[in-house]
């Protein structure tokens, strides 16, 4: 069970880009299924799939080494902090994409930093962090889009 939750329903064994097939199969389950939600439905969502993402990635990390390729639920996690309060469209689901995974690949500070953190939380963390600072540049994005417009 806890290789089908790491794996994100085994989408961690893509043979190439695994953290980006992670990240578009949470995208396309929350653009297919997620309703506008409330401050206090979000902070559910974000923390019940903090403590599953750290849980899991923990127990795999023994099995598979440390932040290995086929865990990928850290990369469901980031995408969900960086849409999370946004309004839900398809832009938000774009923008949130590619805007997360920039962030990912780049782990600006203290993304990389918390990587040494011990088991799950070092490979959960820096995903959060990169959710995140794309929260913030798509919210600071829209808001100067609308002020222009």
């Amino acid at each position: 069970m806890n290789r089908l939750i790491a794996t994100l329903f085994f989408v961690g064994y893509a043979p190439w880009a695994p953290g980006t097939a992670g990240t578009a199969f949470v995208a396309l389950l929350y653009w297919l299924f997620v309703p506008a939600l409330g401050v206090l439905e979000w902070i559910g969502v974000l923390l019940a799939a903090s403590v599953i993402g750290v849980y899991s990635a923990g127990r795999a990390a023994p099995e598979w080494g440390k932040d290995p390729r086929q865990v990928v639920i850290d990369e469901g996690v980031g995408f969900l902090f960086a849409v999370a309060f946004l309004p839900p469209s398809t832009g938000t689901v774009i923008a949130g994409f590619f805007v997360f995974r920039a962030f990912d690949i780049v782990k600006p500070p203290p993304a990389r930093q918390l990587e040494v953190l011990p088991g799950g939380w070092g490979i959960v963390a820096d995903d959060v962090v990169a959710g995140l600072y794309s929260n913030v540049v798509i919210r600071s994005s829209s808001y100067l889009i609308e002020w222009m417009g």
